[in-house]
């Protein structure tokens, strides 16, 4: 297969809020950028129904809306925006490269990667049903939690994260149970606390998630004891999975710094990594806030970042 080359000042890999938010400003600062979407063009944002909380949508509005608003504002000042995959990359070259799609050969003045976090889930076929229909199953509590205001949750997940969510959970929801797959948890002993002195929060200890029930929404949830075997049916509405998120990041393994995780590292507030001309933004490079507004603020620092690079290289 001939492999097709091209030479671009501006390439940027990932087609959420940070990758198109980084494409509404390099194409504005005139740096031509070519922005290939991955797999789920949109990124995560995709998979959500009602986003409540993203700033200048009063009424709402729903994932796959506003990626498309930010894709056709991106498209609007000249951003070229292409369905493919990154699958290997030489960031130390000079120019660097990048593979898309394995036969397709970019070289690039500068990089923002903006390749999002996934999350991770139980695997369950009714979870898996039930979230692509948008039935009440969810990995992000700060992002939905308000849809359950009054009702009785669930959560898995035995983290820092999973207790921070249970407790935000808390205070909208009636009952949360948390379903923890251990006799302990792994959170931090004063999240641990937290949880334990919020009296509506119940924990369910050595327990897993047998079957989320349910046609259209989450009916309840069945949990069972791995001690005992036992099987107990919960009564909730809503059910949230807080055991992870792996960054796609893989590709850039050994070239970029990143930590034990595997989310890349900037330096101070910027997104500049280890390498000159090669920036991150979005979830990608943020495990803590991993938010729709975050990752287009971070966007944004990519292209301003990439832009003041190619000024002081005298590439713009």
């Amino acid at each position: 297969m001939t492999q097709q080359t091209e030479h671009v000042k501006c390439l940027i890999i990932g087609s959420g809020p940070a990758g198109y938010t980084a494409a509404i400003y390099a194409a504005r600062a005139d740096l031509k950028p070519v922005l290939y979407t991955g797999m789920t063009p949109g990124g995560q944002l995709t998979e959500t129904t009602e986003v409540d909380n993203f700033p200048g949508y009063p009424k709402g509005i729903t994932g796959p809306e506003l990626m498309e608003d930010l894709k056709a504002q991106a498209e609007r000042f000249g951003t070229q925006v292409r369905f493919g995959l990154a699958t290997k990359a030489d960031l130390k070259a000079n120019p660097k490269k990048i593979w898309i799609d394995e036969n397709i050969e970019i070289t690039a003045d500068t990089v923002i990667i903006s390749t999002g976090a996934s999350a991770k889930w139980i695997g369950l076929p009714n979870e898996t049903r039930l979230r692509m229909n948008a039935g009440g199953v969810s990995a992000c509590a700060v992002c939905d939690g308000f849809f359950y205001r009054g009702q009785d949750v669930a959560i898995v997940g035995a983290g820092d994260t999973a207790a921070e969510e249970a407790t935000y959970l808390s205070k909208l929801c009636k009952k949360v149970y948390m379903i923890v797959r251990r006799s302990e948890m792994r959170a931090s002993k004063a999240m641990q606390h937290r949880v334990t002195n919020t009296p509506n929060i119940e924990i369910l200890w050595d327990s897993e998630t047998e079957d989320i029930l349910g046609e259209n929404v989450v009916e309840g949830v069945v949990v069972k004891n791995n001690k005992t075997n036992e099987l107990r049916t919960l009564n909730v509405t809503g059910f949230f999975v807080a055991i992870g998120h792996k960054p796609n990041t893989d590709i850039f393994k050994g070239q970029l710094n990143m930590d034990d995780l595997g989310y890349i590292d900037v330096a101070g507030m910027s997104s500049k990594t280890n390498i000159e001309g090669v920036f991150a933004v979005g979830d990608c490079a943020d495990k803590t806030y991993r938010q729709a507004v975050t990752a287009a603020g971070s966007g944004c620092m990519g292209a301003l970042d990439a832009e003041r690079y190619l000024a002081a290289s005298g590439n713009h």
